[in-house]
């Protein structure tokens, strides 16, 4: 039976450790991540961007959307910024003309074959930390955490 949570008994509930400890692996994590990749003068955003583009002909802002953690609304900037640095550029889609595609110039694809493979090394490496069954249980218990606030 759930007690009424008041100023008094909030600072006691035992969903606070967990929220401390998902919001500090969070920090960690990113902080990380952000100064590795400045060695390629990348935001983790335009990372993002350039890493989802590997590979690919390139991708529409909505599919880019949907592949990355970069929300609509900073999405355009972030490509503004690269295609600033030469790494992207907009295609307009004849077909429809409130389509655009998003690709890697040369300079993004040499960017891209040189960054991604050390990146994902580098963040492999800090994963053999943990066991593969570790892996498994932390990725199936982040998935249920994210279902429960959607």
């Amino acid at each position: 039976m759930n007690t009424a949570i008041t100023l008094d008994n909030a600072s006691q509930q035992d969903c606070l450790p967990l929220i401390r400890a998902l919001v500090n692996a969070w920090q960690a994590f990113s902080g990380f991540d952000a100064r590795q990749l400045r060695e390629y003068d990348l935001t983790p955003s335009q990372a993002d961007v350039v890493f989802t583009l590997g590979n690919t002909e390139g991708l529409t802002f909505r599919e880019i959307g949907a592949q990355t953690l970069i929300t609509k609304g900073t999405l355009t900037g972030v490509v503004d910024r690269l295609t600033e640095k030469g790494l992207v550029r907009r295609v307009e889609q004849h077909a429809d003309r409130r389509c655009t595609r998003v690709v890697l110039t040369a300079q993004g694809e040499r960017l891209f074959a040189r960054a991604f493979p050390r990146h994902i090394g580098v963040l492999q490496a800090r994963f053999d930390g943990l066991s593969e069954a570790e892996k498994r249980e932390a990725t199936r218990l982040l998935e249920k955490i994210a279902r429960l606030f959607r």
